[in-house]
């Protein structure tokens, strides 16, 4: 709809601007060549540099030690895992906080610090058990973990990777409050076959999943923010067998794929999307606005193409901006038929 892509657009170019201008705000670079630092999302810190993860629990470094060898990140993550329910949907109702520690107008998971920001998802939390005490609630933290970009960095891709540090950052921050992390992929003119593969040492972990935005995904060549992007069913089959195969080799918690959507182009042949036993997936309604336009978009772009759960996302900011400047309730959202599984505010 027209009030969903001219919000995505307008924000997607301030916010790349922002990252381009401000050297201040790049993220350290990693080894990887296809990084591209001066294009990292913006920070309100005037330096930023990556220092020794500290994910290390006393415990986990105990075991360590006893079994005599040496406890990597990772590890201490995958001791860290919060007790979920396996599978998680449909008896758990899932809420996430959306957005990019190193920005402030990405969403509300940058936009606070962290404290703060857990304590906001905690009381969310309980608004939406109140409205439906049948559904117990699985809180969730949602990391843009590789951005769609305004420069095209040094090999012509158009998005940035997060790095390690950033990234473990944020699963650790999900696992210490025990919520689930989601890591969301925009993938400007790369692929997910290019981008995926970047963050499977990550999705080996129990308690992550995954999220893929059509929005940035350029097939044309089109720069990110310039055009609304696309994905076809066969992209989000190639998602759902990554994580299929994932799970398998691991023996994992069956995963979550969050598929963001606001327009009819932004998923083609939704019919071919293919259900897999290890995978669910959440087809998400991503548009802003006024309460009407905003059933408007989960009637038309998930409900009437429904694949297996839905989800619907809440902006604190811009569902406010034009009249009735309200944003809907927890209550007002349960109303719609199907109920969302995934409730994600920004």
């Amino acid at each position: 709809m027209i009030f969903s892509k001219s919000f995505h657009l307008l924000v997607l170019s301030a916010l790349l601007a922002g990252g381009c201008q401000s050297r201040s705000a790049q993220e350290t670079a990693q080894s990887d060549p296809n990084t591209s630092a001066e294009a990292a999302p913006e920070t309100s810190n005037t330096k930023l540099a990556v220092t020794k993860d500290t994910a290390i629990t006393t415990a986990a470094a105990t075991t360590a030690a006893t079994a005599g060898k040496e406890l990597t990140p990772l590890d201490s993550l995958r001791m860290m895992a919060p007790k979920v329910p396996d599978p998680i949907l449909p008896d758990r109702r899932i809420l996430a906080y959306y957005g990019n520690p190193h920005s402030k107008k990405m969403g509300v998971l940058g936009e606070y610090p962290k404290d703060e920001m857990l304590r906001r998802l905690d009381r969310e939390a309980e608004n939406w058990r109140k409205a439906d005490p049948s559904k117990p609630i699985q809180k969730a933290l949602h990391l843009v973990s590789i951005t769609a970009q305004g420069a095209p960095g040094k090999d012509g891709k158009y998005r940035l990777r997060m790095s390690d540090y950033t990234i473990r950052k944020v699963i650790k921050w999900a696992a210490e409050h025990n919520a689930i992390c989601f890591l969301d992929v925009q993938v400007g003119l790369s692929t997910l076959q290019q981008e995926l593969p970047y963050l499977e040492k990550y999705l080996t972990l129990p308690y992550v999943h995954l999220g893929i935005d059509p929005e940035f995904s350029m097939k044309t060549g089109a720069r990110p923010g310039t055009k609304i992007g696309t994905y076809d069913a066969a992209d989000i089959n190639y998602a759902v067998n990554f994580l299929s195969r994932i799970k398998q080799e691991h023996n994992l918690p069956t995963k979550i794929l969050v598929v963001h959507r606001f327009t009819q182009r932004m998923v083609t042949n939704y019919k071919n999307i293919k259900l897999n036993p290890n995978v669910q997936i959440v087809m998400h309604m991503d548009g802003w606005g006024e309460p009407v336009l905003k059933r408007d978009s989960y009637r038309d772009y998930i409900k009437k193409e429904m694949v297996q759960y839905t989800g619907f996302k809440l902006f604190y900011h811009n569902d406010v901006k034009k009249a009735p400047h309200h944003l809907m309730t927890a209550e007002e959202v349960l109303t719609e038929d199907p109920k969302p599984i995934y409730i994600q505010y920004q």
